[in-house]
């Protein structure tokens, strides 16, 4: 077990477009919780995405971030992605979307093996669903997180274009399963809770093994690690399945486990369920090194206009704090991590004040307004 320190160094990968103005948000809550903590948080800004790379033309973050990314203690990212003139989103010489480095790159170089995405609908958001279906689903109901492997799959940067046929190469690996799978079950085997249903600590492991080689291959190590965990119940969904089912019975999973590709899109439709993209935290979390992330990308439209949903980013550093807190055995990280939960989950339930896309137009606060709410309730609390 590592120690707790006087001082944090945190990374802040503040990106493109709302990534920056949410970042900021984040910058502004760890510089005032850290005195009533009596703890610091050394902020190293390194800027990186689509329009660092239109500025400089060679790479899209400085010289040396991989470095500073390394020695972070814990890294904090905004979003990437910019569009060029031609309205295209801003690709690098190699291929690769500008905002490759901080992102993907970060995942594989550090070993962020484990994307964590808790989709929980707060009391006092509307989900994102139509008709009956909106009647149905109360808060306590959709309360689950989702493991998707972060290092391979169809992310795994093989492929290329030849002559009128486009190949990308699927890999999965029995070692990049293995972690991510044994990392899915500590996860339920350590919920307060499980399922909302019936209670029950349960796994589910999303694969398309009636046809994919490497979902077969993924499901063979979900049995074999699941063995060492008799205490929870081990349950299986082809994917196609699964995605109906999150939608109409999100009650019964606890957590969710599968391969990168399957996980990116899953996670994004889960999103629906907690309120949209503005309330959904990405957790990317490996070994020795974490990077914690809102989902909702770079939004070049919404940029400069305060209108972004500062929550999700907000819940991304209190998440974070945890995974720090925890790491380090620092009880003062992790009560950070229970204020600022609380403060989102307070103002979300008062109904103020709070963005377009969880209240609509008429009611909305500005972006900066509702940051400074969370601030302000979490120095309450703290």
């Amino acid at each position: 077990m590592l120690t707790a320190k006087p001082s944090y160094h945190v990374v802040l990968l503040p990106g493109d477009g709302i990534g920056a103005e949410v970042a900021a948000d984040a910058r502004m809550l760890l510089e005032a919780i850290a005195p009533k903590l009596g703890v610091g948080f050394e902020l190293d800004e390194i800027p990186c995405g689509g329009r660092y790379y239109q500025q400089h033309g060679r790479r899209d973050w400085p010289d040396g971030a991989e470095q500073r990314c390394k020695d972070a203690d814990v890294i904090l990212l905004g979003a990437v992605g910019w569009n060029g003139p031609d309205g295209q989103p801003v690709t690098m010489a190699d291929g690769k979307m500008a905002g490759w480095s901080p992102v993907i790159g970060n995942r594989m170089r550090l070993g962020l093996y484990a994307n964590i995405r808790p989709i929980r609908l707060l009391k006092g958001v509307k989900h994102g669903l139509s008709g009956r279906f909106a009647q149905v689903w109360e808060p306590g109901m959709v309360d689950m997180i989702i493991l998707r492997e972060n290092t391979e799959g169809l992310y795994s940067g093989i492929g290329g274009v030849v002559g009128d046929a486009a190949i990308d190469t699927r890999v999965i690996t029995r070692a990049a399963s293995r972690r991510v799978i044994k990392k899915a079950f500590e996860t339920s085997r350590a919920r307060g809770t499980g399922a909302p249903v019936d209670g029950k600590k349960r796994v589910t492991c999303v694969v398309k093994n009636n046809v994919l080689y490497g979902c077969k291959l993924f499901l063979e190590v979900f049995k074999e690690i699941g063995a060492d965990f008799p205490d929870i119940e081990k349950d299986v969904a082809i994917v196609d399945s699964f995605a109906m089912f999150v939608l109409t019975r999100p009650e019964h999973y606890d957590v969710v486990v599968t391969t990168n590709m399957f996980g990116d899109i899953l996670t994004d439709l889960g999103s629906v369920l907690q309120g949209g993209m503005g309330m959904a935290v990405g957790c990317n979390v490996g070994d020795d090194h974490a990077m914690f992330e809102p989902i909702h990308g770079s939004a070049p439209p919404l940029a400069g206009k305060d209108l972004a949903n500062p929550l999700a980013m907000l819940l991304a550093t209190a998440e974070a704090l945890l995974w720090l807190g925890r790491r380090r055995g620092d009880d003062r990280l992790v009560r950070a991590h229970r204020a600022i939960d609380d403060a989102v989950t307070t103002i979300v339930a008062r109904g103020k004040p709070l963005t377009t896309d969880l209240v609509g137009a008429e009611r909305a606060a500005p972006r900066s307004v509702v940051a400074a709410a969370v601030r302000d309730e979490t120095l309450a609390r703290l």
